[in-house]
């Protein structure tokens, strides 16, 4: 057994500053659905320092990380990459950006275009909707079978961009179809297919699901947004999402998260990566490197050199390291 003290690439977290009002759902007045409750404690600031301060917490040692877009004013996606490129500029983080782009939009094609020249972006997610439950998927289907979305989907291949799936897993049938009509363009599942119903009967719709997505070899997943409201973050609690998803897409199609600041509302940065480190204790050094960092740094072409030369690590124990 060996617990995992190596780098880590935070694949999947945000950077904000709700009072300069950019995002229409952290302003002072905003009340929408949320997942996971309440999500009031989000309406501050959460930048470089609080994601280093929250790693630093937690033992973990940061080396690069991977911002997601925010929902910012839909009529401003390059505006967006813009502040998060002078955020990094300043201090260090991110790494690499993923943006946002309303696909079905007519003029879609040069926002693609203006977001491909902004060094740190990689890829685009637009949430395409979703049914409140498995019964409903049928008759409410996402934009994804949207002929005009599909066009602005089929020109991120053209513009050398990934794309970010956030949706939950009984539309994935749709996502099959979709990825494979576009091979030059490749899918990162976000949020595990989220899989919040963690009864048996619930967990088996997803892994089949996820099993479809997964045959698809351009098809990659975040293993990060697992918390639950209702249900404190631990190893034995999303041990199941965890190993499945390995066992589906393998490391090096696999990238753990943290999500933060948003699964703050549910863990602690020390409780997620304390989970994942307990869960991939039995795991080769090699398969721990993989979901840790070396697959986000693949994927999103990051520096090589981030995962190298690293000083010791306290929480290294050489009496259990295989």
């Amino acid at each position: 057994m060996s617990t995992y003290g190596g780098p880590v690439v935070d694949a999947h977290h945000h950077v904000w500053q709700p009072r300069l009002g950019r995002q229409p759902w952290l302003r002072p007045e905003a009340a929408i659905s949320f997942r996971y409750g309440d999500y009031s404690p989000l309406k501050r600031d959460y930048m470089p320092e609080d994601l280093r301060a929250d790693a630093a917490s937690a033992g973990v040692r940061l080396v690069g990380s991977v911002t997601m877009e925010t929902e910012w004013e839909e009529e401003d996606p390059v505006g967006e990459m813009d502040w998060t490129t002078a955020v990094a500029e300043r201090e260090g983080l991110p790494t690499a950006c993923v943006a946002h782009a309303l696909l079905e939009r007519p003029d879609v094609d040069d926002v693609l275009a203006q977001l491909a020249a902004r060094p740190l972006v990689r890829g685009v997610r637009q949430k395409p909707g979703q049914a409140g439950s498995p019964a409903q998927a049928d008759r409410h289907p996402t934009l994804m079978g949207d002929p005009a979305w599909r066009r602005g989907y089929a020109g991120l291949a053209r513009h050398g961009l990934g794309f970010e799936l956030q949706t939950a897993w009984w539309h994935l049938h749709e996502a099959v179809d979709l990825v494979r009509s576009s091979p030059a363009t490749t899918v990162v599942v976000n949020h595990a297919g989220l899989p919040s119903d963690r009864s048996d009967e619930g967990l088996a719709g997803w892994e089949a699901a996820m099993r479809q997505v997964a045959a698809v070899d351009q098809v990659l997943v975040k293993v990060s947004g697992i918390g639950r409201p209702d249900a404190p973050w631990t190893a034995e609690g999303n041990r199941r999402v965890v190993e499945t998803c390995v066992e589906l897409f393998g490391t090096r199609r696999t990238m753990l998260a943290s999500n933060f600041p948003v699964d703050g509302l549910t863990a602690t940065y020390a409780e997620v990566y304390g989970g994942f480190r307990e869960i991939t204790a039995g795991w080769s050094p090699e398969e721990q490197l993989d979901v840790f960092a070396r697959t986000a740094v693949r994927h999103y072409a990051l520096p090589p050199t981030l995962l190298e030369d690293l000083p010791e690590d306290p929480l290294d124990d050489p009496a259990t390291t295989r």
